[in-house]
């Protein structure tokens, strides 16, 4: 049985799933769907056709699922997607998507959005992210699996972040993050690979070993980018995690990539 706290509003038409808790003054729209064993804290205001997985929970002044931060928006029926076992802390905002960006806004499983993280529209999040506190990604941003975006930092729409990415705190990210980099700044550049990530996660030697050497010649100074590219496909065609990178790296997108800071003065 479901546990609804009686100061709560559950408008008709929500589809609430088995053991789902809902606790004090929080507000559940009519398009909304929780699933089973869905924990809402106090004060949780879910809205729109909003879609949260299996034993997802929710943390007090969390605002899911209300209107685009977009002027464009016209109150079309977009949506808002989250997967399974992923934590909404305190004062975050997720955005469902617009008729300008594919109607959708998808969050994966296992994710982590620490207060004040914000996930704005037509943003696709995969499994295993973290938003640090205050994370805020604009519109249409991907964010691949295991990525992680550190407290107070901002992502500008239309941005790629790769799988296994770190974003360091404080930083502002204008350009694509390769998997697997590491990037840091007021306007963000690639500071190497996350090592500390890769490790964690279990990488063997042989594979990071693999990526720094790869990441070392596709970034050096010789040549243009899109002939390094080429030269270390050739190379490490059979390491799938350098081909990662090279796909990343081939993909249509509308933003610049970050690289590193070279010094100028050097050599």
């Amino acid at each position: 049985m479901s546990k609804v706290h009686p100061t709560a509003v559950v408008e008709d038409g929500a589809q609430i799933g088995q053991d789902v808790e809902i606790g004090p003054y929080s507000v559940i729209g009519p398009n909304v769907v929780l699933g089973d064993r869905v924990k809402l804290h106090s004060h949780v205001a879910v809205a729109g056709n909003t879609t949260l997985g299996e034993d997802c929970e929710v943390y007090p002044f969390a605002s899911v699922g209300h209107a685009p931060q977009d002027l464009k928006f016209k109150g079309e029926q977009s949506r808002l997607i989250v997967g399974k076992r992923t934590k909404i802390r305190e004062g975050a905002t997720l955005n469902p998507g617009t008729e300008g960006g594919g109607m959708e806004t998808t969050i994966g499983d296992d994710c982590l959005l620490m207060t004040g993280a914000h996930v704005g529209h037509d943003c696709h999040v995969g499994n295993h992210c973290i938003l640090v506190n205050n994370g805020t990604l604009a519109g249409h941003v991907v964010v691949e699996d295991f990525a992680i975006v550190g407290g107070l930092s901002a992502v500008h729409q239309f941005v790629r972040i790769g799988k296994h990415a770190m974003i360091g705190g404080m930083t502002g990210v204008e350009s694509d993050v390769i998997p697997y980099g590491s990037v840091i700044g007021n306007r963000a550049y690639l500071s190497g690979l996350n090592i500390v990530g890769l490790k964690r996660r279990g990488f063997d030697r042989e594979t990071i070993h693999s990526l720094r050497k790869a990441y070392r010649l596709l970034f050096a100074q010789e040549g243009t980018l899109a002939e390094r590219v080429e030269e270390v496909a050739k190379d490490f065609e059979g390491v799938g995690p350098v081909m990662e990178i090279i796909n990343f790296l081939k993909a249509e997108s509308m933003r610049s990539v970050c690289t590193p800071k070279y010094d100028s003065s050097a050599g």
